[in-house]
């Protein structure tokens, strides 16, 4: 086990709370992981959510030129800012990162620890922001990552819903022996570059059509697809068949290229 990076994490001084999922990383080789895919430039401004005790922030603030944490925890702020004071590039603000509007935010990065329970909420306000980040580095539970970064025919919904906005991949995998407290699942570090390019179809119709593919994920596409937007079985086939889909197939064998070609030449009304 490595020494920890710094911080003095003494539970008679700081109790995480469970209800806020706090697991503070304590590795240093993990840090460097984190800031070496952020790929920080000196003009850079850095967003980062849960800051937590500030391991990471310091390390960000030596890279970034302006660094912005959002820490929702009131009784870390004056902890996080004792930890952080002489470093004149970061600006705390106390608050919620899912009722936060970053689209006041321009030309930014998010680099950020995330608690397990909000995760997928945070992610999602992100990437349907009006002002996206350019890049995302994230630590995540490890199975929430291996869903987003999934290919067939191991695609997920949480995938395909991620990957429509950004480029994913996993840069590592992260043990439970990193963080403090010690949480009950490992963790992985992904790296989310965010596609520039203007997305040419009905994005409600789209969610849609994949969220009724993978309604039951067990079952054929043709199956959920019928069920799920009210079509007959024969239309489906036939719909499905003229993407070069075979209809036997499931939601999971499908890649995002299949599924944006299924809206754009969606049957229905």
């Amino acid at each position: 086990m490595e020494k920890s990076s710094g911080q003095a994490l003494n539970p008679q001084i700081i109790k995480p709370k469970k209800q806020l999922g706090q697991h503070w990383l304590k590795q240093k080789s993990v840090l460097n992981k984190i800031i070496y895919a952020a790929d920080l430039k000196k003009d850079d401004l850095v967003i980062e959510i849960g800051p937590g005790l500030g391991i990471l922030t310091k390390e960000l603030a030596k890279k970034a030129g302006r660094v912005i944490s959002i820490e929702k925890d009131l009784a870390l702020i004056p902890i996080l800012k004792n930890n952080l004071q002489g470093l004149k590039n970061i600006e705390i603000i106390s608050g919620d990162a899912l009722r936060i509007d970053f689209g006041n935010f321009e030309n930014y990065k998010i680099v950020a620890n995330l608690p397990y329970y909000a995760a997928t909420a945070i992610i999602r306000k992100l990437l349907e922001s009006k002002i996206k980040p350019k890049l995302m580095v994230l630590m995540l539970q490890k199975e929430v990552a291996q869903r987003i970064c999934a290919k067939p025919p191991k695609m997920s919904l949480l995938g395909i819903s991620v990957q429509l906005y950004a480029e994913v991949k996993i840069i590592d995998y992260v043990s439970k022996n990193a963080f403090w407290p010690k949480p009950i699942v490992d963790s992985a570090v992904i790296k989310l570059e965010i596609k520039n390019s203007k997305l040419k179809i009905d994005k409600d119709l789209f969610f849609k059509i994949i969220k009724a593919g993978f309604s039951q994920p067990r079952k054929q596409l043709l199956n959920n697809l019928s069920n799920g937007l009210d079509l007959p079985k024969e239309e489906i086939k036939n719909w499905l068949e003229d993407n070069g889909i075979n209809p036997s197939k499931r939601g999971q064998d499908l890649d995002l290229k299949d599924w944006l070609n299924l809206a754009r030449k969606f049957p229905g009304p």
